[in-house]
């Protein structure tokens, strides 16, 4: 009892130690749940949408455009049409996912060596990865975000509410009625991180029109100099929005399952504390990002050694030949590389069948890692924007969020007794 009251004081006194609660609340079964279902879908989505082998590689396949382009990208176009027709195709989903792969684990690394310059580095790679994405395998990208971004608005959505009801109120609503929050809110989650865009591309719009003024003979070129400083007046609008926008869209979905608001309301409050409290939210991100990449390490190390003992324990009494069977069909796990080669190193079709039955258990446990991630971002940006709402509007944390639905439940239901208790009073009377 004096430990809890001791720790209440002290998150009291240190309320950035409230972000240390972000691994508990990621963990949740019911956030985990939803996150893996969110992956499922996005990685089914993207399985299916690669059968379109659509990226160009050279004949054994280990370089690609992607790769090509992230070294020099005027090269690829080059590059493609030399390889076309005697190279490999793939697909842009498990190039992306490859690529990612790898700068996030580069991204965890800097960060928990304090090279936070390349942390910013690797997360910069990732988006010029994107941007190829959209320049060389333009439709593909426009359908297969418009998939995760719906995917995550939803998922998301059910996390922050979960989140949102916990941390507040030390309420736990089921699977069923976050998911209902969040596509009743769909559109306000939807429109929350596009609204920004569609401002910046609407304002830059204008600026393009002042600049076709040049076109007009004579007149045209004294316009555009005359209109130049409207041009300048625009652009750092555009500047400021982008700028709020990169910096507070992390609190966007927090804020739509807190409050219920829609997406300007909770576009205007992130932008108001980003911008009322610039390097609070930057000393809780940074934290949050050095604990998150501290917890993943840890969630990674046990699935490693969940996985090593597990096959210790299945190896235990092998040798001969049944040792090499047990080899091909599932390698020796590193901590770098979970799933293996075991589709790779197999020789018959039985051999095969049973390294794709392994291999499909170990994708859920890789599966099980990214939901990890995905609850942790939402779980601990929850907790951010409580704190800083907390901090900026004086509003107590337990007042932020909403009444729980569990709470209108019972109210409803206390109601209806009362109700019933009336009539049966009136018909004994």
């Amino acid at each position: 009892m004096a430990d809890a009251q001791t720790e209440i004081q002290l998150c009291d006194k240190f309320p950035f130690t409230k972000i240390f609660q972000s691994f508990r609340m990621a963990i949740h079964p019911s956030k985990m749940i939803i996150a893996f279902l969110a992956v499922a879908v996005i990685s089914a989505c993207g399985v299916l949408m690669d059968l379109t082998r659509s990226v160009v590689t050279t004949a054994g396949g280990k370089v690609t455009e992607l790769s090509v382009y992230m070294q020099e990208p005027s090269a690829v176009a080059e590059f493609i049409e030399l390889n076309k027709d005697n190279g490999q195709s793939v697909g842009v989903f498990s190039t992306m996912w490859r690529h990612a792969a790898k700068q996030f684990e580069k991204t965890v690394d800097s960060v928990l060596n304090g090279r936070f310059g390349s942390a910013v580095e690797g997360v910069a790679d990732y988006f010029n990865a994107v941007g190829w994405s959209f320049k060389y395998h333009f439709w593909y990208s426009i359908i297969f975000a418009a998939i995760k971004l719906v995917v995550v608005c939803v998922a998301g959505g059910a996390i922050c509410r979960i989140s949102a009801l916990q941390f507040a109120h030390g309420e736990k609503p089921g699977i069923s009625e976050a998911l209902k929050y969040s596509t009743k809110k769909f559109v306000s989650f939807l429109a929350a991180p596009l609204a920004p865009i569609a401002i910046s591309i609407v304002l830059g719009f204008c600026i393009f029109l002042l600049g076709l003024f040049v076109y007009i003979p004579y007149a045209g070129e004294i316009l555009v100099a005359l209109f130049f400083a409207l041009a300048l007046i625009i652009g750092i609008v555009i500047t400021i929005v982008l700028i709020l926008a990169g910096a507070g869209f992390n609190l966007m979905f927090p804020a739509l399952a807190y409050d219920g608001l829609d997406c300007f309301d909770a576009i205007s409050r992130s932008f108001n504390y980003v911008y009322s409290r610039p390097w609070r939210m930057v000393l809780y991100t940074a934290l949050a990002a050095v604990y998150g990449a501290i917890c993943y390490i840890f969630v990674r190390f046990f699935a490693f050694l969940l996985l090593l003992v597990t096959r210790f324990s299945l190896g235990l009494g092998l040798f001969g030949k049944g040792e090499q069977k047990f080899e091909a069909i599932w390698p020796e796990p590193y901590f770098q590389n979970l799933s293996g080669t075991a589709l790779e190193a197999t020789s018959s079709g039985t051999e095969w069948f049973a390294a794709l039955i392994i291999h499909a258990f170990i994708l859920i446990i890789l599966g099980l890692i990214v939901a990890f991630i995905m609850s942790f971002y939402f779980s601990a940006n929850t907790i951010i924007y409580a704190l800083l709402r907390n901090k900026v509007d004086n509003t107590p944390i337990d007042e932020i969020c909403q009444a729980p639905v569990s709470s209108e439940i019972s109210t409803t239901d206390a109601q209806e007794k009362d109700s019933q208790s009336e009539s049966q009073g009136n018909d004994t009377d």
